[in-house]
């Protein structure tokens, strides 16, 4: 089968939970199918994005978009009725290239990742389709409303209405549509998102997995550190849950870890507080610490850092609103927590009880290798795409 896959980033680096999904099905789905991609980019592209995506793609187009470009798609997109996230990914020179593809190609499948690039293969009927929503944007927006400042709250509420109706509307346009969880599922706003097939992301094992280093932190937060949610819940951990545990513990570091850390990030940084920003091996900075701690507020997504915590070891510490999208039981493959208090207790006992750390960091380990793997979770999104084909035949 050849499948043409349309993406609004490069999959490659890893460091945002996008690209992480779309690279390992990418690599999965090549095994035994024709992947021609394009990717948009708005960024400068990596030295080693295409050398490593030629791996698995028999074709692969970049569509570079500049600062000027992006202007005017979002001043566009303000008149018009799309909402901002769909309006900023689309321009006419990607259009030009998505249409060029599929003549040339001929796709027997178009799979594209978020509502960010559907708008590209609305005109194609008569071509299987699926939309991976992944996330719920407007979940993200709604919750946006309530913590951003003034000014930005009537375009959070325009940009909300409009998520909610194009959320929606594209809904028609696909043949199939998947999600990463079974929460965010519940979140689209369709009469029949019951149709909607969850497919979660997975670990690659093989890569995570533990290693024996010296502990030089207590805890670990690790994710990418300019992304709102991010921010919000390591702002929460070091404000409202460590003085808790220095109260009990004064001395145990706090390590956070990933991209692009924001100005509000980075003024989190003390003498118990270690800002590191992007680093090349993430494994390395799971291995030096004991406790992964991801008090999460925001019901959107799955937490990968979570799941390759889990897959390394790492006895993990989170919230329900995290927890409700893989499933692990509290007490026993992960400890959840929803207040403060709660978090700090769960983060005092793991470090105090060598015991109960290492129970939940195996069970946890476990629990992951038989759940979240991209083989057998790539495997669900594929039998999607044949049950189509089938159905043409």
């Amino acid at each position: 089968m050849k499948i043409f896959v349309i993406l609004s980033r490069v999959p490659y680096p890893l460091e945002k939970g996008d690209k992480l999904r779309a690279f390992n099905q990418i690599k999965e789905l090549s095994k035994k199918h024709q992947i021609v991609l394009l990717a948009l980019n708005d960024s400068k592209l990596d030295a080693q994005a295409m050398d490593e995506l030629k791996k698995y793609c028999v074709a692969i187009s970049v569509v570079p978009f500049s600062k000027y470009t992006i202007f005017f798609n979002l001043l566009r997109a303000l008149f018009s009725t799309k909402p901002l996230q769909v309006g900023y990914f689309y321009f006419s020179k990607a259009q030009r290239k998505v249409d060029e593809l599929i003549k040339k190609h001929k796709p027997d499948h178009i799979y594209c990742q978020l509502i960010r690039t559907a708008e590209y293969v609305k005109k194609y009927p008569g071509i299987p389709k699926t939309l991976d929503y992944m996330d719920v944007f407007s979940k993200g927006i709604e919750r946006r409303k309530t913590t951003d400042s003034f000014y930005m709250k009537p375009f959070l509420a325009m940009e909300y209405r409009r998520l909610i109706k194009y959320e929606h509307d594209i809904f028609a346009f696909f043949t199939n549509k998947t999600i990463i969880s079974e929460q965010d599922k519940n979140l689209i706003p369709h009469p029949e998102k019951n149709k909607i097939v969850v497919i979660p992301n997975g670990v690659d094992t093989d890569y995570f997995k533990a290693i024996p280093f010296d502990k030089e932190y207590e805890l670990l937060f690790n994710g990418n550190m300019n992304y709102p949610p991010n921010v919000e819940s390591v702002e929460y951990l070091v404000n409202k849950i460590m003085p808790l545990v220095w109260g009990k513990l004064p001395g145990v570091r706090l390590l956070i870890s990933g991209a692009s850390p924001s100005k509000k990030v980075l003024a989190l940084k003390s003498e118990k507080v270690e800002v590191s920003g992007w680093v090349d091996d993430i494994r390395y900075n799971f291995a030096i610490s004991k406790v992964l701690v991801a008090p999460m507020q925001i019901s959107i997504g799955l937490q990968n850092k979570l799941l390759e915590a889990m897959a390394m070891q790492l006895p993990c510490v989170t919230s329900s609103l995290a927890n409700n999208a893989i499933g692990a039981k509290h007490n026993n493959q992960v400890m959840v927590a929803d207040t403060p208090e709660q978090f700090a207790g769960a983060v005092i006992e793991l470090l105090q009880n060598e015991a109960k750390a290492k129970q939940i960091a195996m069970n946890g380990y476990r629990f992951v290798v038989n759940n979240f793997n991209w083989k057998s979770t790539t495997a669900q999104l594929e039998k999607l795409f044949f049950k189509n084909k089938e159905a043409v035949s």
